[in-house]
């Protein structure tokens, strides 16, 4: 932190919005995005309320001296050729966008002259997906959250054996990962009353949210070549937030053998802004330690730098907005706040296992951690847990409304920030996302 200028706390940026109270993007912060204006896609950098066009800056001169494949990659519109440059590559170019924001450098008073050129209003543009992710793996990685569920189903022994010694994940779809803002439609599956069936065609009853961690990959490794966990922070280019949208109901029915299918791979939300890990250095924090009577992780899983540093202190949370709030003029409700730091893997352990058989992860590729969740009721991550099954339902203070499951008009909303002493707070940017009503055509 001391020797990276462009986290400074005492910088100044030209764009006045960067340092308004509270801001999600001061100009220590420099997330990455993808947006639509004018009819193309361009690679652009939130700064306070604006969009930084690195297209336009780089056309303009402003990013001359930056390596061919980092100043082709600006050109184009989602972030996987900028990913494929590498960390190294974000890093320096990260550096050139800080110079080019600072109000007391020639680069910032310039750039401030083209600010026309180079800045778009936040609200005028439309967000995309990040990256065009060609593979998603979503994990199982916080130890509350599990156990929580497990308890729900299997009181005796809520985690399996395998829990401790091995990050559990699934691979999810990523044809239907969605921007921020996107409607998501109630699903049609299979439902069963009872857990021996028979089961019954229909939509889905329990519908749920999940509030998570995304880490998109940057560089990666050739198939066959794993990714030691010392140099797995090489390959995350940054975070995200992620809402893993869930059919309860389905889930319940179709889980049994091989885990998550059609329950979750009808629409995953994703935030538009890539936070790198760059941007996150002064809010590192030890990873989970292991109590006495937890085995430790296997040797390939191990590493002092990670056990050091390797959480990261996001605080996260999950607001809600029924139909009936907007209906009333009320603002959002919020249902949970917790932490990131009390995963029970890291992001780095879970790239690493991931890799650790030789699977070649590629450049946008994206990992999401799991439910995060706390051991307090008030941090639990989704309404499985908060509601517990349906048999504690969750009273909305505003309305009087009451929720074991989401309701059609139901909005989502996911907040992520970081904060820490002598450091400038950054965030994430909201991950948003509306429940609409099943298509009834879908009826069989």
């Amino acid at each position: 932190m001391a020797t990276d200028p462009t986290l400074d706390p005492a910088l100044r940026c030209w764009v006045p919005s960067a340092h308004a109270e509270g801001t999600d993007f001061p100009i220590q912060n420099l997330p990455l995005g993808c947006f639509v204006a004018d009819g193309a896609a361009h690679v652009g950098v939130a700064i306070g309320d604006q969009v930084l066009d690195l297209r336009a800056a780089r056309d303009g001169g402003h990013l001359d001296g930056l390596p061919a494949a980092t100043a082709e990659a600006l050109g184009q519109g989602p972030l996987n050729a900028l990913f494929a440059c590498g960390r190294a590559a974000l890093t320096a170019l990260r550096g050139r966008v800080s110079v080019l924001l600072r109000a007391d450098t020639p680069a910032g008073v310039r750039g401030q002259g083209d600010a026309a050129r180079l800045l778009r209003p936040m609200r005028e543009v439309t967000m995309q997906l990040p990256c065009a992710v060609g593979d998603y793996t979503d994990f199982y990685a916080s130890i509350d959250h599990a156990t929580n569920v497990g308890s729900m189903f299997r009181p005796d022994q809520p985690l399996l054996p395998n829990y401790r010694h091995v990050p559990i994940g699934y691979h999810g779809r990523s044809s239907s990962l969605i921007p921020t803002g996107t409607p998501v439609r109630r699903p049609h599956g299979q439902l069963a009353a009872r857990p021996e069936g028979p089961p019954t065609f229909g939509a889905s009853a329990r519908m749920d949210y999940e509030l998570e961690v995304g880490a998109f990959i940057a560089g990666g490794n050739p198939l066959g070549t794993p990714i030691p966990l010392r140099e797995a922070e090489g390959h995350i280019a940054g975070l995200v937030l992620v809402n893993d949208w869930s059919a309860r109901d389905i889930q319940s029915w179709e889980y049994q053998p091989l885990g998550p299918f059609l329950a979750k791979n009808f629409a995953t939300t994703v935030s538009p802004w890539v936070v790198t890990l760059d941007a996150l250095a002064p809010f590192r924090a030890p990873a989970r330690a292991r109590a006495a009577d937890e085995p430790a992780p296997l040797p390939y899983l191990q590493d002092r730098g990670n056990a050091a540093a390797g959480a990261v202190g996001i605080t996260l949370e999950v607001w809600l907005r029924t139909a009936s709030m907007r209906a009333r003029g009320v603002g959002p409700e919020r249902l949970s706040h917790g932490g990131f730091t009390t995963m029970y893997w890291t992001l780095a352990q879970l790239l690493a296992h991931h890799a650790s058989n030789g699977c070649n992860l590629r450049p946008g590729d994206l990992l999401a951690s799991g439910t995060v969740s706390g051991p307090e009721r008030t941090s639990r991550g989704c309404l499985l847990e908060l509601a517990w099954r349906g048999a504690e339902p969750v009273t909305l203070a505003s309305t009087g409304e009451t929720r074991s499951f989401l309701a059609d008009g139901d909005e989502v909303i996911l907040r992520g920030w970081c904060e820490a002493p002598g450091a400038v707070r950054i965030g994430f940017g909201e991950c948003r996302g509306m429940l609409v009503a099943a298509d009834p055509g879908e009826e069989a």
